[in-house]
């Protein structure tokens, strides 16, 4: 009997287990496939991950089924999910689960149903009234479907109550694949021309239904390719019916055809395929990227492309890309955010007609999925979307690259916890790929690594415009610094200093476009009481509401956890109706804009106005379009995006998140402020940023305006090495949550003690354990939050024996907030 090692898709679940192959599978089943197997008293999804001649336990239980006839991953891609999951300290399974796409991969759940029709409601709690009613309501429903309905509230201490008492029963399910190929039913003449105009006349015994099937035919006769009856109908006005009685008559053919679900259908591209004709920076750059493909050792060394902005960094991705597919092989184009990628599309479809996919949280579970077949079959050359888009099964890369990879987008926030650039980067020596990382603004410890031999280091350090490379200080716009205390003390208190709002009238008298940026979003940053100073905050997290004014009436928001409310009328503390709101966000500054500039159209582009599917695609294009004058947004505005006719850069704040108690604070702010001001003078028209500040003199401050990353980089890397932080050394971060605060100080405490005692005893002389200590957002939904972060040369080793199933584990964390 041959057996198989399998990953079972139960995302808190580590390791492997070893099934019996029953012989009516044992020739289907391969390495990679999708199967459905007992595990206890359930049936869960699993991943073949290789097969045996002898388990590791003495009995073992059958596969059950095969789910699809094809593997669903790629040997390699197994192979990453497994270092992935030694690498970060994350379950296999839960790496497994990110490779599938939505839709196809299912876990184990429980069906609860009402049993009893006689209940004593008086003996019940809230919460178990609420999910008896919700059952009697809906009758039988998964777990899942009632966590949708209570939310982040824990309804199931209550129902297993209510499943003890014998009134709710329980049974384990596993729901089925919840998407499959599309078909559409299509007509296709069957008969040549001649006959079907001779057949016309006999249709039918009326006028009309003579019309409509004549008129049918003669719509297939014009397109003599199978086309979709929906068609038909719009031409003809025939219906279904007359459609299958001409089917009867063997005049067509009905079947029904599989179609692509593909995204970029609706996707539009005013681009020309001309030539660019590279610089000689670009030329040397691509030379040494081109070589690569043909000098693979069993380690390639990944490429640092650090150009400034606007200096051609996508053309050398997209000549990198045509050099894979040439030989054969895909590409993977991974950028920071959605934002991008109907941009980079564009450019990419230009040059690759039909033969890119997209790969995004925001499409639907079909289109994701028939990408997914699409690009397991090898019928896509190159990927392109955000960190998800690397677990696409493409069967041969020979190309990743990560545009923006300073970017903290590219780090998974939420279990399982990984860092796509790092991830990439061992995968693309899985693969026999090149891995090129690109970025105006290296992060520190990758400049580092590339000095030190880890990385090839490219450079482009000017900027092109109209294909040539503009020396002038390298092209890029000035950055004029405003002392904000100098304007306060001036007796300007607007949220705009006179210098940009002067700026901001040029730019619009000239019929240009500006950008402000802030980095924060709503309407005001607090909400207090002015009579007794009383601070309005999230229940659940603790941290100040923000005021967001949408409609009549103002509402504040968690920006954390999602909780709501209204503006109350009276101080909870006190009883005073002096209420105020205090600070400005992206909601402040258009309006704002739009009281000084009555006849300026604006666009806000902040997480509230890109919530739906394509909300990105269509604020980028309607401003590019010159349908607005002023951009206001977030963070959005620091992702790469490529605006000719953007002149002017208001950074309104920069001050924000300049000094959190965070050793990569400083770092963060001078990426953004550098990459928002590279947004203006990318075209002949030139352009300038204005940057106000409360803190002119901080380095990071004057580095961004300057546009000095070389400067910055021996600053903050000075620091580094006084300060015992990456790249000099290597960092764990372990966060406890409970709803209890005293629990999660103590367990926060036992476990510092131990791991202390652990480091003595193995004389680890150069580790170290910080904390524990509080979050810096010490409480988030409900949780109080107590971390401790382990420093040294492989602080991870010290945890591979724990049992660390109730903390939350960060190999190379981001943020120590």
């Amino acid at each position: 009997m041959t057996y198989a090692r399998v990953a079972v898709n139960i995302p808190t679940l580590s390791g492997e287990f070893d099934y019996s192959l029953p012989p009516e599978l044992a020739d289907q089943i391969q390495v990679g496939s999708l199967v459905v197997l007992p595990f206890g008293s359930q049936s869960v999804q699993g991943v073949i991950t290789q097969f045996l001649e002898q388990p590791a336990v003495a009995q073992t239980k059958p596969i059950s089924a095969l789910l699809d006839s094809q593997p669903v991953l790629t040997a390699a891609q197994i192979e990453l999910a497994k270092w992935m999951s030694g690498y970060f300290l994350q379950p296999l399974a839960a790496f497994i689960g990110l490779m599938l796409p939505a839709g196809i991969s299912q876990q184990a759940d429980t069906q609860y149903s009402v049993v009893s029709k006689q209940l004593p409601l008086e003996e019940l709690g809230e919460v178990q009234k609420r999910l008896l009613s919700l059952l009697q309501e809906r009758g039988a429903l998964r777990g899942r479907q009632i966590d949708r309905h209570f939310g982040p509230l824990d309804w199931r201490k209550s129902m297993q109550a209510l499943v003890k008492r014998g009134w709710v029963a329980g049974q384990p399910v596993l729901p089925p694949p919840s998407v499959r190929p599309k078909f559409v039913r299509t007509a296709q003449l069957a008969v040549p021309p001649e006959q079907a105009e001779a057949a016309m006349p006999t249709l039918g015994k009326t006028a009309e239904t003579l019309r409509r099937r004549g008129a049918a035919l003669r719509c297939l006769i014009r397109q003599p390719e199978a086309v979709n009856v929906a068609w038909v109908y719009a031409e003809s006005g025939c219906n279904l019916a007359d459609l299958q009685e001409l089917a009867e008559r063997e005049l067509i053919t009905l079947r029904e055809t599989e179609i692509w679900r593909d995204p970029l259908e609706r996707l539009e591209s005013s681009e020309e395929n001309r030539t660019v004709i590279l610089t000689p920076e670009q030329d040397v750059a691509l030379g040494q990227v081109l070589q690569a493909f043909d000098q693979f050792t069993s380690q390639p060394l990944p490429f640092l492309l650090h150009g400034v902005t606007g200096s051609g960094k996508t053309e050398i991705y997209i000549r990198a890309a045509e050099e894979a597919v040439r030989r054969g092989r895909q590409a993977l184009i991974l950028v920071p955010e959605i934002a991008l990628t109907p941009q980079t599309v564009r450019r990419f479809l230009v040059r690759f007609p039909g033969q890119v996919g997209l790969v995004h949280s925001k499409l639907s579970d079909g289109e994701r999925y028939d990408t997914w077949r699409r690009a397991r079959a090898g019928l896509l050359k190159v990927i392109i979307g955000p960190r998800s888009a690397l677990f696409t099964p493409l069967p041969d890369i020979g190309l990743i690259v990560l545009d923006e990879c300073h970017d903290a987008s590219y780090y998974q926030s939420e279990p399982p916890f990984y860092h796509a650039v790092t991830a990439a980067q061992h995968y693309a020596r899985l693969c026999g790929a090149v891995c090129l990382l690109g970025s105006a603004t290296p992060p520190v410890a990758a400049r580092y690594q590339a000095e030190r031999g880890k990385m090839h280091l490219l450079d482009l350090p000017q900027r092109i415009r109209n294909g040539q490379t503009d020396t002038s200080d390298a092209g890029l716009p000035p950055v004029h610094i405003v002392d904000m205390r100098e304007e306060l003390k001036a007796g300007n208190r607007s949220i705009f200093s006179r210098r940009l709002l002067e700026s901001l009238a040029e730019t619009l008298a000239r019929g240009e476009q500006a950008i402000l940026f802030l980095n924060r979003r709503g309407t005001a940053t607090y909400v207090f009481c002015r009579e007794c100073g009383y601070v309005l905050k999230c229940p659940q997290c603790e941290t100040p509401l923000t005021q967001h004014v949408e409609g009549q009436a103002p509402d504040l928001r968690c920006h954390r956890c999602g909780y709501r409310r209204q503006t109350p009328r009276k101080c909870p503390n006190c009883g005073g109706t002096q209420i105020r709101a205090y600070g400005l966000g992206s909601e402040k500054v258009e309006s704002e804009v739009q009281a000084l500039f009555p006849s300026a159209r604006t666009l806000r582009w902040d997480w509230e106005t890109t919530r739906h599917k394509d909300a990105h695609e269509i604020i980028l294009s309607h401003f590019a379009a010159g349908r607005a004058d002023v951009l206001v947004g977030t963070q959005m505005l620091a992702k790469g995006l490529d605006l000719p006719k953007v002149t002017l850069v208001g950074m309104v704040l920069a001050d924000v998140g300049l000094n959190l108690p965070d050793p990569f604070a400083a770092e963060r702010a001078f990426q953004v402020l550098t990459q928002v001001a590279g947004r203006a003078g990318r075209s002949a028209l030139g352009g300038q940023a204005i940057l106000q500040t409360f803190q002119p003199e901080h380095y990071a401050i004057q580095a961004a305006a300057g546009h000095d990353y070389a400067g910055f980089y021996r600053r903050e890397l000075g620091y580094r090495q006084a300060l015992g932080y990456p790249p000099f050394t290597r960092l764990v971060r372990l966060e406890f949550r409970h709803a209890d605060v005293a629990r999660a100080e103590a367990e926060a405490a036992r476990l510092a003690a131990r791991l202390t005692a652990d480091i003595a005893a193995e004389k680890r002389l150069e580790t170290d354990v910080i904390g524990p200590a509080p979050c810096f957002f010490a409480k988030v939904g409900g949780l109080y939050r107590w971390q401790i972060i382990l420093r040294g040369p492989q602080p991870e080793s010290l945890l591979h024996s724990k049992n660390l199933a109730d903390w939350r584990v960060e190999v190379e964390p981001v943020s120590l907030l």
